[in-house]
């Protein structure tokens, strides 16, 4: 489920039209390294997992729409970042990351 929801948003990107071919290198990476992170976390806490993967999917969708709604995209990211909070300790990579991808998306919405 969470492999198949990756693959949605990796699929997003790269058929948008909507953001430069850097951002969509810059987010298919950032992407990859979140997977693993993910997949890991599933084995412990699947519906956190599985929680992450469902925010990052909304807020991929809501950055790289023709007919941007930055009320959508700030819910969304708020979402994702609120999805992550409890694990800053137990696993710094997986709150850097998710923050950083918030970040590239947020910007993509202005």
């Amino acid at each position: 489920m969470i492999e198949e929801t990756f693959n949605n948003i990796k699929t997003k990107i790269q058929t948008t039209t909507t953001i430069t071919a850097e951002k969509k290198t810059e987010l298919m990476t950032l992407l990859s390294a979140l997977v693993s992170e993910i997949i890991a976390l599933s084995k412990a806490r699947s519906e956190h997992a599985e929680s992450i993967a469902g925010f990052v999917e909304r807020s991929a969708h809501e950055a790289t729409r023709r007919d941007k709604d930055s009320e959508l995209l700030r819910l969304s990211l708020a979402g994702l970042t609120a999805s992550v909070k409890s694990f800053e300790a137990s696993h710094p990579r997986l709150v850097r990351d998710i923050n950083y991808i918030s970040t590239i998306l947020a910007n993509m919405g202005i």
